[in-house]
């Protein structure tokens, strides 16, 4: 069977599971805890992130996107990147969008700074960093506004691998509880529909050890 090794707030290895779970594929989840450096899992992969995805016969998938990309290569049931090629490029700008310069602006620094500070390293988070990812994260927003406004999905009239890298990547900062929503009707709509997929429903199941879901996480009508 294939294992995904993952974490429960690693916004790309949530992706590979909504990506999995969108597409019916069986999986065992197995978390890491990639700080811990753990030698078996290093094996896996020596740059020690997730998600990590191994085969049946073995071999060890690294990195979302990668995956993903094998996963269309490898089977044929729901794609995640479908169209022309236009479309299908389309989907992978958008996808790129938010596993690069999303984690960059405001996933990462998010999560340093509300989890790995505070249960990994013992810190103190900074509210400059914070104020400035939050700030980002508006930004971010008013562009998910807009693609939602063309069109039924961000990247056309069906759901695509761009859909779910947004939607984890926000997920991640639901959980925390960063998002206004109201700010945000068009994107709070997008997600709503997303998150309430069958395939969500194993994140909104998500529960850390010590840290408490906002409220509203797995509400389904916010």
């Amino acid at each position: 069977m294939r294992v995904l090794h993952h974490h429960e707030l690693s916004a790309s290895a949530r992706l590979l599971r909504l990506v999995m779970s969108e597409r019916d594929l069986i999986f065992l989840p197995k978390i890491e805890k990639p700080w811990q450096r753990n030698e078996e899992f290093l094996r896996l992969n020596p740059a020690g992130d997730v998600p990590v995805l191994t085969t049946e016969d073995g071999v060890a998938l690294c990195g979302a996107i990668t995956i993903a990309e094998y996963l269309e290569e490898t089977e044929t049931a729901k794609p995640m990147i479908w169209g022309t090629p236009v479309e299908r490029a389309e989907i992978r700008r958008l996808t790129d969008w938010f596993e690069g310069k999303f984690m960059r602006e405001v996933g990462s620094p998010l999560l340093s700074e509300r989890f790995t500070k505070r249960f990994v390293e013992d810190g103190q988070p900074s509210s400059v960093v914070i104020r400035t990812a939050l700030a980002n994260l508006h930004i971010h927003l008013d562009y998910i506004d807009w693609l939602a406004e063309q069109d039924n999905w961000l990247a056309g009239k069906q759901i695509s691998l761009a859909d779910l890298a947004a939607a984890a990547h926000l997920s991640v900062l639901d959980y925390f509880g960063d998002i206004n929503w109201d700010r945000h009707e068009e994107a709070r709509t997008w997600y709503a529909k997303i998150k309430s997929r069958p395939a969500f429903r194993d994140l909104l199941a998500d529960q850390i050890p010590g840290f408490a879901a906002a409220p509203h996480y797995s509400n389904l009508d916010f």
